[in-house]
């Protein structure tokens, strides 16, 4: 199973990315965690992409295109993948076209998981982690116990700046701009699944599943 997850921040993508590992038996191929090892282990790619993030500049398309089929040649990929934060752009997704095209294989399917941004603010703001353990609670969905203290190693619980009301809405709004051009690019292509990530987990994952099924 090849797959695309696109959604928002806080759309609930991490949550249904490990369902569908498990699932399907398929690595997820996060960016963020390509970027992370190549520059530790200092591979050609890793020091390109450090050079362009140590100025605070975006990593161009060609060294991320690069950067992620070359992930996706390794064994653990033969039997599909999961692609989350990648493509960004219409010039990225018209790369992994021709990538999978060279090597003879589709993508089975792109998951959209939709959410209305007061939703996802709502549920960005109210989000509170251990600075201890990592633990997350939300003030309205899931508290802690004790105010401040986390249930589970009892740490301090604190809202992150990235939870803040501006950031939280900025991040959707350059979310929306960057992947509303790929909603239609795979569209067109009859590839596109939306899903209603305001309903329960459970509920999620089966929509998603059912979906996967006619793929």
């Amino acid at each position: 199973m090849r797959l695309i997850l696109l959604g928002p921040p806080n759309a609930g993508k991490g949550t249904q990315a490990q369902s569908l590992i498990n699932t399907y038996q398929i690595p997820q191929i996060s960016t963020g965690d390509i970027f992370r090892a190549n520059i530790k282990q200092e591979t050609p790619l890793g020091k390109k992409a450090k050079n362009y993030l140590d100025q605070g500049l975006l990593v161009p398309d060609e060294l991320v295109v690069d950067i992620v089929t070359d992930r996706l040649q390794k064994d653990d990929c033969q039997n599909g993948f999961l692609l989350d934060g990648f493509p960004r752009t219409v010039v990225q997704a018209e790369a992994l076209e021709q990538f999978l095209k060279e090597h003879q294989q589709n993508l089975d399917q792109v998951l959209n998981i939709q959410v209305r941004t007061e939703v996802l603010v709502e549920r960005a703001v109210g989000r509170r982690v251990c600075q201890q353990c990592g633990a997350t609670f939300h003030i309205k969905f899931k508290p802690p116990t004790k105010d401040n203290v986390c249930d589970v190693c009892g740490g301090q619980v604190i809202q992150r700046k990235d939870d803040q009301r501006e950031t939280a809405e900025k991040r959707i709004k350059v979310y929306e701009q960057e992947t509303s051009p790929l909603i239609d690019y795979y569209e067109k292509r009859d590839l596109l699944v939306t899903i209603d990530g305001e309903q329960s987990i459970d509920k999620v994952t089966a929509d998603i599943l059912n979906a996967l099924k006619d793929a």
